[in-house]
């Protein structure tokens, strides 16, 4: 902080904040559930995964970027996760 301001925080209505082991134990989950997304994608025996859009456009894709791409994700450390893998994606 500069000068001794204290930090303004914006958060939506409704917002929680969690501490402590409740916070590791959903940090935890988030990365599992994004894992689960795109393991069945992986290895030689990789299946494709076909999304459906909100406007009913069609994908089928085993890559697994284009997968997060298409998420809908709010949990912030799996939209961290989503992140890291996009940008991987982009120094390739």
């Amino acid at each position: 902080m500069m000068g001794g301001q204290t930090p303004i925080l914006v958060l939506r209505e409704g917002t929680t904040r969690e501490r402590g082991k409740g916070a590791q134990h959903n940090n935890i989950a988030a990365a599992l559930a994004i894992s689960d997304a795109v393991r069945s994608t992986l290895g030689p025996k990789g299946m494709d995964k076909m999304l459906v859009d909100s406007m009913g456009d069609v994908t089928i894709t085993n890559d697994g970027v284009t997968i997060l791409k298409e998420v809908d994700v709010e949990h912030p450390a799996a939209k961290m996760i989503v992140e890291v893998a996009k940008t991987q994606d982009n120094e390739c």
